[in-house]
């Protein structure tokens, strides 16, 4: 199978695991792990666990979101100030989730390549 793959579906798999103990940041931890387990080359090494998370929570949110009609998602998206838009504030919460999880899936490249050149 093909490593991008493998390290979408990894980033994915452990996301929602982490989810249930620890907090939002166990997106990281995710794809901190998946990079290690799976290292990717040059840009991919971002992309793939941004947009591993940015699908991840952009359907949790609205699974969440769908279950009580949008209502606190508009309340929300009005207090950001983004116009009331539930939508909006599902791709902004994506956005802010793949950032998080692609900064820390190059953290994770770049222990490996210093653990390398330690060695």
């Amino acid at each position: 199978m093909n490593k991008n793959i493998l390290n979408f579906i990894a980033t994915i798999i452990l996301s929602v695991v982490l989810s249930l103990i620890f907090p939002w940041w166990s997106i990281m931890v995710a794809a901190f792990i998946a990079s290690i387990l799976f290292p990717l080359k040059n840009s991919k090494i971002f992309f793939v666990p941004f947009l591993a998370i940015l699908l991840y929570w952009g359907f949790y949110s609205y699974a969440l979101s769908s279950i009580n009609n949008f209502t606190l998602a508009k309340k929300i998206s009005q207090l950001l100030m983004l116009g009331g838009d539930p939508y909006l504030l599902m791709l902004v919460t994506g956005l802010v989730g793949g950032i998080a999880a692609g900064i820390s899936g190059v953290f994770g490249k770049q222990i490996i390549n210093t653990l390398k050149k330690n060695k």
